[in-house]
């Protein structure tokens, strides 16, 4: 086939269509009653850099990038097997090491000293406050939500709700809310962890108790007005929670052992290494889990309830037991924003923080819990990147586009995700009819 062949130049266009609705999406915004059509205009118009040379229009740089990918379509596809069979032999001995546990067990061990020296080469405050904050907190949230959806495979809108759950919990028994803390006596931030674990894995059991008697849709949909439930209580009772203002400040965590003493204050370093020290914990907790009896009952549940069922599995028992534990996670990771921020209000719990854990766990891989860290790692470094330099072309109301332009690009290149369990990847290797599983999907060291 050549390059200006009727097929070619049928994917061109397609491409520079396709081009030209990403620059009216990522252009200036318009205005739906002054001029409707200024967006429009603007976003063909407008004069930009062409890649640091020179000044023009931004319709030219967009068609040169649609040319670009026209040109690595046409270039790759003819020679797409023999590609693809260099890379595998140059993966050869990497896979190969990858498949060892002593490899795997040295990857863990270098990222595990990269992380607790990380702070020494971060020094601005800022950005530590993000990596706990943005990086440590959403983790958290993910590796819960991952029990959920990805090991027992129940489809959960409404995490967020444990996140608030955990937040609201620290700031009423800390005193910082208008209702008066417990026995009128605030406790100790520090204490109040796992008080805020534990009521977070009560709403769960008494959330799935009822209602995981549902399946599919209807779950989601249950899930979804549960959240809705708290973000509704926690903005409308002003005597309660603070409303829509918030809590007063909560107070840092601080420990006191009478001959050592330590305040986290507002400096994030602190805030960064609990935080690191909670996600290890819940790893090993969540690992031991997927490996054990109740692990292999959640993917049974999983892939068929009603043949677990028929094997004596109890899928109530189960799906109640997968939020709480999953509920824990997220009410931990309330905790520490409550402690980190110093103020909650309702604007940090919204169905959006649902979503995005949830793409997160989609991203990472479903199942994985080292795929859905490193699906959390990457996809809030970026957002938090662009959140706050806002590279040329970039607006913040335009982040859930780009989120679900990627989830689609995933969907359709990896759609188990960037580091899939083995189980997972076995499964989609076999609808592929593909015995072999590739090493890089199995990095996790899951179980069959």
């Amino acid at each position: 086939m050549t390059m200006f062949s009727p097929a070619n130049l049928k994917r061109l266009f397609l491409i520079l269509v396709i081009t030209a609705v990403v620059a009216v999406m990522t252009g200036t915004p318009g205005s739906s009653t002054a001029s409707p059509t200024t967006g429009v205009h603007g976003s063909f118009l407008e004069r930009v850099s062409w890649f640091g040379l020179f000044v023009a229009p931004r319709w030219l740089l967009f068609t040169t990038l649609g040319v670009i990918v026209w040109l690595v379509v046409s270039l790759y596809r003819p020679r797409a097997r023999s590609i693809r069979r260099g890379i595998d032999t140059a993966l050869a001995l990497p896979k190969a090491l990858a498949t060892k546990r002593s490899t795997r067990v040295a990857l863990m061990l270098v990222a595990l000293v990269v992380v607790i020296f990380l702070p020494k080469f971060v020094h601005e405050s800022f950005w530590m406050y993000l990596i706990v904050e943005q990086i440590g907190v959403w983790i958290l949230l993910a590796l819960g939500l991952n029990v959920v959806v990805g090991f027992a495979g129940l489809l959960d809108l409404g995490f967020a709700a444990f996140y608030a759950i955990g937040a609201y919990t620290t700031a009423w028994l800390t005193g910082a809310l208008p209702a008066p803390a417990l026995f009128h006596h605030p406790i100790p931030t520090l204490w109040v962890i796992p008080i805020g674990i534990l009521a977070a894995m009560i709403f769960g059991v008494l959330l799935g108790t009822p209602t995981l008697r549902l399946r599919g849709d209807y779950l989601a949909i249950v899930t979804l007005g549960f959240a809705l439930i708290i973000d509704d209580f926690v903005e409308t009772q002003s005597g309660v929670t603070g409303g829509g203002v918030g809590s007063a400040p909560v107070p840092h965590p601080a420990l006191n052992l009478g001959f050592w003493h330590f305040h986290w204050g507002i400096t994030p370093t602190p805030y960064y290494y609990l935080c690191l020290v909670f996600i290890i914990v819940f790893i090993i907790v969540f690992t031991s889990l997927e490996r054990s009896r109740i692990g292999r009952a959640w993917v049974a549940i999983r892939e068929d309830e009603v043949a677990a069922e028929s094997v004596g599995i109890n899928p109530l028992k189960y799906k109640v037991m997968a939020f709480a534990v999953g509920a824990a996670s997220g009410g931990f990771g309330g905790v520490m924003s409550a402690g980190l921020v110093g103020i909650v209000n309702p604007g940090l719990f919204t169905f959006q923080i649902s979503v995005n854990v949830l793409v997160l766990v989609i991203f990472g891989g479903m199942g994985s819990i080292w795929g859905v860290a490193l699906g959390a790692i990457v996809i809030q470094t970026a957002t938090s990147y662009l959140d706050n330099y806002q590279p040329w072309g970039y607006q913040i109301n335009d982040l859930y586009m780009y989120i679900g332009a990627l989830l689609i690009i995933m969907m359709i290149f990896r759609p188990a995700g960037l580091l899939p369990s083995r189980r997972r990847a076995r499964e989609f290797a076999a609808a592929k009819g593909d015995e072999q599983v590739h090493t890089d999907e199995v990095l996790t060291g899951d179980q069959p």
